[in-house]
Order: structure tokens, then sequence, then C-alpha cells
């Protein structure tokens, strides 16, 4: 046993009389004067597992009861990982208090395909800067996507798909790949449900819905490296209701002893990431921008885990250039918050990153590598602040225009001018003004200018502070130190060409 790793018991015994997926089988482990109940799960073949993830080091005592039992003591050596990820205010820790900062990437059909082609995905992973994959318990079927997986989660009886029948080869191979992920340091983000379906899984009636939870979280909740989705898209899904979701976010939290992050992706209408079982804000939308209002309306890390792929399909969510999308990243991540990639690029195939995996094409894994080393140096995460006009929120703007606004407030006629917009205006003109600009205390400034290609910007650093000031040309990948022990209002000079920022760090 160690600590933030999957500890696994294993028993035998006779087959399960009746549901293969609700075994009676219960543990306690006390670690470190905590006692954690969890369930276990038959895994076929006469055998049956249950699994603990221990969160501290030391002296571990253990009972099993239900079908099969025991008893026993181990020795939880010290971790030498970092743990489970967790929300922590508006961002991200792993366990060890170590900052996590998710840039993920989406591969849907990930397990549904041929041993070989995941075998390259996996690699290409290996080398790729992405620490987080979004991908799908069930498989898929849309426009390339037409295979068949070589297993299915659940064996049929009479026709239907049985989920007291779990199907042990499906799962196994499942858990190997999320296993390979953490030995890469990679974030496995599970998508639960799904619409895009010609098999059934979507049309699951509501017990059976339940029961495919509870079999999923006996078996995978100890996985360190997990995060719940509990769909993608759960607006498409007409089979599930508003409040059918919020039973699935509470069953989800209630059964998972662990406490994974746990969100629920949208096509159009927003998820309300405001449900107390609701650890992060998980966004399809391309207002990379708005972080700060979504901070201010839901109090969760938001993270934009679809802003559209770079590609060259027919869709218009899959054919933005790479630079696009890199824009995407800078801005979302300057704002405070975080970003996700997928790429579409057409192949005779139907082998496209962002469903089957296989190798990257595209022009922004690269530089997102590069943003991400930049980031990752940076000793906390990054707090919007802005500059301007639009570095005030909606929130902010129309309480002052319901309140009054402070007297150097006023004092400007163009800031007083943004109080007498009709309110539907307000957040287009703030999103419009803003700058991407963060700052980590007063320890770090990145500014991401975006589309602007200016000759000269300004920064306002403290003036008992000391910094050294680059300028980064985030496509060409460039840094540049420009200034050092530069305090107070600073004028940096730019090369006038779009995609530029200036990163201010603190000296000594």
């Amino acid at each position: 046993m160690r600590q933030y790793e999957t500890f696994e018991l294993t028993f035998t015994g006779s087959e399960p009389e009746g549901s293969r997926a609700l075994v009676d089988l219960q543990a306690e482990f006390t670690l470190a004067g905590e006692t954690k109940r969890v369930r276990g799960f038959y895994a076929g073949g006469g055998v049956y597992k249950v699994r603990f993830y221990p969160s501290a080091a030391g002296g571990c005592s253990w009972k099993v009861w239900g079908t099969v039992s025991g008893a026993g003591e181990e020795f939880c050596e010290p971790a030498v990982s970092h743990g489970m990820v967790r929300a922590s205010g508006r961002h991200f820790k792993y366990d060890d208090g170590t900052w996590y900062r998710p840039f993920g990437t989406t591969v849907y059909a990930l397990v549904h395909q041929e041993r070989a082609l995941t075998d390259t995905t996996m690699e290409t992973l290996r080398k790729a800067p992405f620490n987080k994959v979004r991908f799908c318990v069930f498989p898929k079927h849309y426009d390339f996507n037409h295979n068949e997986p070589e297993s299915y989660p659940f064996e049929k009886t009479d026709g239907k798909w049985d989920v007291h029948k779990p199907v042990a080869a499906y799962w196994e191979a499942l858990e190997a790949r999320i296993r390979e992920m953490d030995a890469m340091g990679i974030q496995g983000d599970l998508i639960l449900f799904h619409p895009y379906d010609r098999w059934g899984f979507s049309r699951f009636s509501m017990e059976d819905s339940f029961v495919y939870l509870d079999y999923l979280l006996r078996r995978l909740s100890a996985m360190p490296n997990l995060w719940w989705s509990l769909a993608n898209e759960y607006d498409l899904m007409p089979n599930y209701k508003w409040e059918n979701w919020e039973e699935f976010a509470g069953f989800v939290a209630e059964h998972d002893p662990y406490g994974h992050c746990l969100s629920n992706h949208n096509c159009m209408a927003y998820w309300d990431f405001t449900q107390k079982e609701i650890t992060h804000c998980c966004i399809q939308d391309v207002n990379v921008n708005e972080v700060p209002e979504l901070w201010e309306r839901y109090g969760k890390p938001v993270v934009f885990d679809e802003c559209r792929y770079e590609g060259n399909i027919i869709h218009g969510w899959g054919n933005i250039s790479g630079r696009e999308l890199v824009r995407r990243f800078w801005t979302a991540v300057c704002c405070g918050g975080y970003c996700t990639h997928g790429e579409t690029f057409y192949s005779e195939d139907e082998v496209l990153w962002w469903a089957r995996g296989g190798v990257l094409k595209g022009e922004s894994p690269v530089r997102i590598a590069f943003l991400k080393e930049i980031v990752d140096s940076l000793p906390g995460p990054l707090e919007f602040m802005g500059e301007g006009s639009g570095g005030y929120t909606e929130g902010q703007l129309l309480a002052m225009k319901e309140k009054g606004a402070s007297e150097e407030f006023r004092k400007s006629f163009f800031l007083t001018a943004m109080l007498n917009m009709p309110e539907k205006q307000v957040k287009a003109f703030l999103t419009k003004e803003r700058v991407a600009f963060g700052h980590c205390g007063q320890e770090a400034y990145l500014k991401f200018l975006e589309r602007q290609c200016a000759a000269v910007t300004r920064m306002n650093l403290p003036e008992e502070g000391r910094y050294r000031v680059e300028i980064i040309d985030t496509w060409e990948m460039t840094r540049q130190t420009v200034m050092e022990n530069a305090c107070g209002s600073v004028q940096i000079d730019l090369p006038g060409r779009e995609d530029m920022a200036v990163l201010a760090i603190r000296m000594g």
C-alpha cells in the first residue's frame, strides 16, 4: 500500500446469484484516525475486488464483509506521486498541495478502437503537452465515428443491454488505459453519458442508469487520476430531464467515497454549476474571455472544455485554425481560467484525433506546450486583474447602476457613460474591451494582447518590487527580456503584430 495510489484486495468466491453489478460486498479501512467505508465489485471469473485510495501514510487496518470476508493490516508507504486533483477556490490542487493547471485534449472514443490504434494514441499522448483527456465510457456514433468497438461495457439479455452483467474484458481494458494515463501524469476526464449513440446506451431507464453508475463507482472511484463528467452535451439527451441530471450528480457524489472532480458539459445551455455536488464549470463555448463573469456567477474553477477544434472538416466547430485555438488558450489562461484542445483534420480512414485518436497533425499542440511551460513556471495560478473598462465584470457594473458608483469612478466620463448602457449590452461591451491580463499575487503579471497590433503597451507594476519584463511571441514561441529592475508604470515597446504577450516576473 502506498499513499495516493490505488490499493486492491482480491478474493475468490462463487458466481453471484442475481446481479453481477450490485453485489453485497463492503469494506472499512482505518488509516490516520479516519475510517472510510467502501463497496467492492465482482470482477468476473469468481473474483471479487475491493479498492481503496489511501490519502495518508502509516498503519492501516481493514475488514471486508458480505459475499466474501476477511481482515488484515497494512503499512501505507509515503507518497511518491501528487494524489487526486481537487477544486481549490477558483483553481485546482493535487492532494499534496501542488497546483494543478489543466491543459486538456479530447479523444471521445479513445477506448473503443482496435488495440493498435489506441496504442498509437497513447504514445502520442506520452509526447504531447496535455495533462487531461476527455473520453467516453460508451462508444460513439457520429461523423467519422462508424467503427464497432471490440467489446461493450455490458452483455445483452433478450436483445437488451443488461447492466447487471458487466463485461469484464471491457472494464479491464478501460482500467488499463486509465493506469497508462496515470503513469504519464494525465487526468482522465471520464464522460459517463452522451447522445451520439446507435446502440441504445443513451436510452437507459433511470433504474438501469443508476445500476450502471453504481458499478462504475465501485470499480473506478479508487483510481486517483479520474474526473467525472456526467455527460458530453447533456442537453442533447431527451431521454433525461434536468432533474435527472441533478439526481445523477447527487448519486455520483454520494457513492464516490473520495470526492473526484465532477461537472456536466453542455451543447447549448450551461449546466447550473452552483449545484453543491459540482466542483467546477465545464463549458462548451467560444467566449473564453468571460472567465471573470463565470467566476462571479458560480464561484468555481472555469474550464472551457470545448471551444471548437483545430481542423478542416465541414462543421464550423471543427475548422478553426491552430492560431485561433492557441489564442483561445492564452486568453482563457490570462483571464484566470483553463482551456481544452481538440483536433479534427479530415482523413479518408476516418481517424480524427477528437474522436478516435491516432497522431496529432495540427500546429497548436507545440504552442500549447510553450504556454504550459510558462504557466507552470509561475509560483501559483493566475487571477484576472484586467485593465481599463474591460477590467470590470458585468456584475460589478450592474451593481453600480443599481447602487451608485464611487466618486472616483464618476470622474471619468468614459466610465460614467458605461453606466448609461442598456443592461443587455453590458456584457458584450465589457468583453469587447477586455484585455486578457492575469496576475499571480505580486510575483508575476501576464498580459496577452490577442489580435492587437500595438507598437507599445503599458503595465502598472508595484512600486516596491523589481521585475524582469519579457516580450513573448506566442505563435513564434520566442521570449525576449526587455527590462530588468522595472517597477511602477512601465512602457514596453512591441513589434506591432498579433498574439504578443508581456510577462513581468518579480526578481530576487
